[in-house]
């Protein structure tokens, strides 16, 4: 019986293994496709002569004397200004992160040590606004910010992006805080805490997991939107995101497709490091986050 378990446990352990090994393979692939195509020329990693040529940089060795070049970051980073769409990103990245977990801590605390019966109907409202489709709440601005002068900036993206993303922030952090009991509250102000004093040196400390779980979604939501960006910015101060859409082209005029390719490199790569960086503290915030009590 014994020997039974134990084969259908290694069974088990191969058929996981072979699963994980697959997943990580489509997973991965497609970014180091990329990164690979980003060192070539266009006529090799578009080629539709011989795919080969994506490989063994066949015409980037003609054209630049090496099997692979840096060419397509430098002119996109310099001639396609996408070093100005990764300075706006920072800036509306920050921003939104920050005014985020600001109003969603004091709002999420409030709301989980509330009694009131009106408590659930907020969290409702919240839940409906935050499934509503970006396209149809971004439409609802453009009228108001073409007549007062305000479309095509950052400050206004940076708003409508904190609105978009403040529901699930709160949710989420509201999902935190009630995993804190309220003795700590209840204690700190018996030791003469206002509530004030009591949510920021007893609660916060033992929230930072939550705090930083919901700082990188708020963060990857700013970072990777293109609907707000895309439909609120002028080209001016578009982020990378659309600043990637347009390098791309139209129909009418012609893209720069080696922009494009080492430009979606340079945005996935810092933000992959963040998240690597902080996946101890976002495990253990998404693990908080599942337990009451």
């Amino acid at each position: 019986m014994e020997s039974k378990v134990n084969k259908y446990s290694k069974q088990l352990i191969i058929i996981n293994s072979i699963f994980i090994i697959f997943w990580l393979t489509i997973s991965v692939f497609p970014f180091l496709w990329t990164l690979w195509g980003s060192l070539k020329v266009k006529a090799d990693f578009f080629s539709r002569a011989d795919w080969y040529y994506a490989i063994s940089g066949f015409n980037t060795l003609i054209e630049t004397g090496r099997n692979f070049t840096l060419n397509g970051y430098i002119e996109s980073w310099t001639e396609g200004e996408f070093g100005r769409a990764a300075l706006n990103t920072i800036i509306v990245t920050i921003s939104v992160v920050s005014i985020s977990l600001f109003l969603g801590t004091l709002g999420a605390y409030a709301l989980s040590r509330s009694t009131y019966k009106y408590t659930f109907w907020i969290l409702i409202a919240a839940l409906i606004f935050r499934a509503m489709p970006h396209i149809t709440l971004v439409s609802g601005y453009l009228f108001p910010f073409f007549q007062f002068g305000v479309w095509g900036i950052l400050p206004t993206t940076i708003i409508v992006l904190v609105a978009i993303n403040q529901p699930f922030t709160l949710w989420l952090l509201y999902s935190f805080f009630k995993t804190v009991p309220k003795e700590l509250d209840e204690s700190a102000l018996i030791d003469g805490c206002s509530y004030f004093q009591a949510f920021r040196f007893i609660i916060m400390p033992v929230m930072w997991p939550g705090v930083i779980t919901a700082g990188l979604f708020s963060l990857m939501l700013a970072y990777n939107d293109f609907t707000v960006t895309a439909l609120l910015l002028n080209q001016e101060n578009y982020t990378m995101v659309p600043k990637i859409n347009a390098y791309l082209g139209t129909v009418e005029y012609g893209g720069n497709y080696m922009w494009a390719v080492a430009s979606v490199v340079s945005a996935t790569a810092p933000l992959f490091m963040i998240v690597m960086f902080f996946q101890r503290q976002l495990i253990s915030g998404l693990t908080a986050g599942a337990v009451k009590g």
